[in-house]
């Protein structure tokens, strides 16, 4: 196979793991395995990793993208002949997930801006709800790779749009009418062809932000770290700064990287084991170790 490979890269160019995956007869675990261990190919990554908590990892530390999706969608593989090509094509690739982020960004700010607009009193919900963008299009790593949403079995293009809104001093049912206004929107969004987009989303009070940031249980310290990452969307920046500001007093970016430290280390064990093992791995380590169905984190 290593023959076929290198055949393939020397009449092709530099070619994706998920293009290689796509005209090479194997599996995604034993075509990385090749790749990262012949002399002859080179990878080159690009994008970041960063944190994912996984309640199926020990100390839930775990680095995204995985190592599958990782070389499928974010890893390039040529000849050294072909150098100069390798950079041209990351630095294209590179350019190309910056920019879908970026499309996500704006387009998610245009929805919530919409559905506000559309509340009965919407300078009152801009001023006491703050919306939140998290995810992977804060890290600049959104794809558009097709995926089934997991509702519906629709498929929707690559990353999902994650959102936070926090609200402070909203009466309920405008809570209530916002709430509507984002599931509606949401299944809008998945049903229309043009759009085929997934909001992931939330609404919830700083009474609830508050317990949160005890980040004492999984679910907690999700939500911590979700809002520790992410970014003003739309409405109150005052209320987003307050939020900011409990995050540093409750140390929640330190205990962040304690677990950022671990997950570096487990993605090291984790790929050096892949690789000195050539025997099958059973489903429960190749979701461990290798990839996990959900590329994805819970909104809470």
């Amino acid at each position: 196979m290593i023959k076929r490979i290198i055949e393939l890269l020397d009449k092709q160019g530099p070619l994706t793991g998920k293009e290689l995956y796509d005209r090479i007869p194997s599996d995604e675990l034993t075509l990385w395995r090749i790749c990262n261990k012949s002399e002859e190919i080179i990878l080159r990554k690009f994008g970041r990793r960063f944190l994912r908590l996984d309640k199926q990892v020990e100390g839930y530390a775990r680095l995204s993208p995985s190592i599958k999706r990782e070389f499928l969608t974010y890893t390039v593989a040529g000849l050294e002949k072909d150098c100069q090509e390798i950079e041209a094509k990351l630095k294209s690739l590179h350019a190309e997930i910056k920019n879908i982020s970026r499309q996500k960004f704006k387009l998610a700010g245009d929805i919530i801006k919409k559905i506000v607009q559309c509340q009965k009193e919407p300078e009152t919900v801009t001023e006491c709800t703050c919306f939140i963008i998290a995810g992977d299009i804060i890290y600049e790593m959104a794809h558009s790779v097709p995926r089934p949403e997991k509702s519906t079995g629709r498929l929707v293009k690559g990353s999902d749009l994650d959102i936070i809104a926090v609200t402070k001093n909203l009466p309920e049912e405008s809570i209530k009418e916002l709430d509507r206004s984002i599931y509606q929107e949401k299944y809008y969004l998945l049903k229309n062809p043009s759009y085929r987009e997934e909001i992931d989303y939330i609404v919830k009070d700083m009474s609830r932000v508050k317990t949160q940031l005890k980040f004492n249980t999984f679910k907690f310290m999700i939500a911590s770290k979700i809002m520790h990452e992410g970014k003003l969307l739309y409405g109150s920046r005052k209320i987003f700064e307050k939020i900011k500001k409990m995050i540093l007093e409750r140390k929640i970016p330190e205990k962040l990287c304690v677990i950022e430290e671990k997950a570096v280390a487990n993605r090291k064990e984790a790929e050096s084991y892949l690789l000195r093992s050539t025997a099958e791995i059973g489903e429960e380590e190749y979701l461990k170790l290798f990839y996990t169905k959900q590329e994805k984190e819970e909104i809470f």
